[in-house]
């Protein structure tokens, strides 16, 4: 059955044929798309009780673990794909087939005997989660000092399970109207729990990396950050190809969720990027509760996947809370990038400063969503949203739907901002004119456009990748531009 709002399977967006139609003639022949699928038709073998009650017996797993996995598989089976009717109609899966991809069934504890350790003055910590297992699992002795945490779910369910499920039980901060966050809830493998105590500051970033890729399986993980009142940290969060594939492998899944609480005036800065193969589809939620005072800066990228959907929901729920918000997406061949973002204002003189970008070559596609709501209690409440999307080809296309819902016109400030559209051909021709071949300067433009998210990574030695990243992809993707 149809939701109201979803497409049916049946459904062709502009230009191509529905079924049992003639394709149309007003373009010349060429690869096609496959046909596009509805909401409801996204099928995933595992999502299911008898898949949660054999993972939670096989693990060993408490009783109140069971039970949280269980109520997480019934809302599951209750949610639509998108419970925003107003998104409905930008919900496309036909980049997925997952149909015969089963989750991993170790939830590892620690890295395996002889694994490599690790060591750095650029770092408080790191840990890396390959598909199934962890390589390294390493944390400073200042942070050891300072009280942080650095821990797997595997070996707080041996060591310390009152404290695990501190964090878990009644569903954390997963939204509770995401039918694929519910679904990670139910079924995770692994999970990461960063701690830092009250009072404590970590001069340099913790990195959390995750590989993932193996065709036919699934790494669903879970990442819980807590900063108690004071305390200041950054992470950085790479997510990678566990191997190099060839062309045609099959598809994997990497579905994961990021639970951030913020006690009064923490501060955190977090940066992600996203680059896993082409054969790896890409389910992603965060949710992030900000306290008084509190601050937080996302800087997220997204550039490897078939299909990525990426939800980010920050609730400023503390008086004087902040939230900044940067995510870029850079798209070729057939790439679709789904974000959407939601940021509640509860607390009074909030601020929120969120922009999504989008660069897109071939025939990539975006859809950029977003909504600010302020509550009627969030007096004084100061928000931006933007959202905009560079075409570099006749065949790329990017949506762009930033909207507001006000209950408290006491505000300073509430607005948003959209644009999608080809390069700015002034920019090109300033350029030129100082002796710059034509090549050069757009690429000079697209880099520096997206430049916001690698100069807020906060680790040196990232951003210098992040940028070698988009750089290689420029060079592999970009054609020449005509003059």
């Amino acid at each position: 059955m149809t939701a109201p709002g979803e497409a049916t399977s049946g459904e062709a967006t502009p230009g191509e044929a529905t079924p049992g139609e003639a394709a149309p003639t007003d373009r010349p022949a060429g690869p096609r798309r496959p046909t596009r699928l509805a909401p409801v038709a996204l099928t995933l073998g595992f999502l299911d009780e008898a898949s949660v009650r054999l993972r939670a017996e096989a693990g060993g797993e408490p009783d109140w673990l069971l039970a949280d996995r269980l109520a997480a598989q019934a809302l599951v089976d209750a949610l639509p794909i998108e419970s925003n009717q107003l998104y409905t109609p930008y919900v496309d899966l036909r980049a997925a087939r997952l149909d015969d991809v089963v989750p991993h069934a170790l939830v590892a504890s620690g890295p395996v005997a002889g694994a490599p350790g690790a060591t750095g003055d650029d770092m408080a910590g790191l840990i890396e989660l390959r598909e199934d297992g962890v390589e390294v699992l390493w944390l400073s002795e200042p942070a050891r000092r300072a009280g942080v945490t650095l821990a797997t779910f595997g070996e707080l369910l041996r060591s310390d399970p009152d404290r695990l499920r501190r964090h878990l039980d009644g569903g954390g901060q997963v939204a509770a109207d995401d039918k694929l966050a519910q679904a990670t809830r139910a079924h995770w493998n692994q999970g990461v729990l960063l701690d830092v105590p009250a009072g404590a500051r970590l001069e340099r970033p913790v990195v959390i990396r995750w590989a993932a890729g193996a065709p036919g399986r699934a790494l669903l993980g879970r990442t819980v950050i807590a900063l108690g009142e004071d305390a200041e940290a950054s992470v950085v969060e790479e997510i990678v190809p566990s191997s190099v594939l060839p062309a045609g492998a099959g598809q994997a899944l990497y579905a994961a969720t990021t639970e951030v609480r913020l006690e009064r005036n923490a501060s955190l800065a977090l940066a992600s990027v996203q680059e896993l193969g082409l054969n790896t589809v890409a389910f992603q939620h965060r949710d992030a509760v900000i306290g008084h005072r509190a601050s937080l800066r996302w800087a997220l990228a997204q550039l490897g996947g078939p299909l990525v959907r990426s939800r980010v929901d920050n609730r400023l729920v503390g008086d004087g809370s902040t939230v900044e918000q940067v995510e870029i997406v850079f798209g070729a061949g057939t790439q679709l990038f789904d974000l959407t973002s939601y940021t509640r204002h509860i607390g009074r003189d909030t601020t929120g400063n969120l922009l999504s970008k989008g660069v897109l070559l071939d025939g990539s596609r975006s859809f950029m969503k977003g909504l600010i709501t302020i509550e009627r209690t969030a007096i004084g409440t100061d928000s931006f949203l933007g959202e905009y999307g560079m075409n570099l080809s006749k065949e790329a296309r990017s949506v762009a739907i930033p909207s507001l819902e006000i209950d408290q016109p006491d505000c300073r400030r509430a607005a948003h901002s959209s644009s999608v559209g080809p390069i700015d051909e002034g920019q090109i021709f300033y350029l030129e004119s100082r002796g710059i071949p034509r090549d050069e300067a757009r690429k000079f433009i697209v880099l520096g456009y997206l430049e916001p998210v690698v100069a807020r990574v906060p680790l040196v030695e990232e951003q210098d990748r992040l940028r070698e990243l988009l750089d290689a992809k420029w060079t592999a993707s970009a054609r020449p531009a005509a003059a």
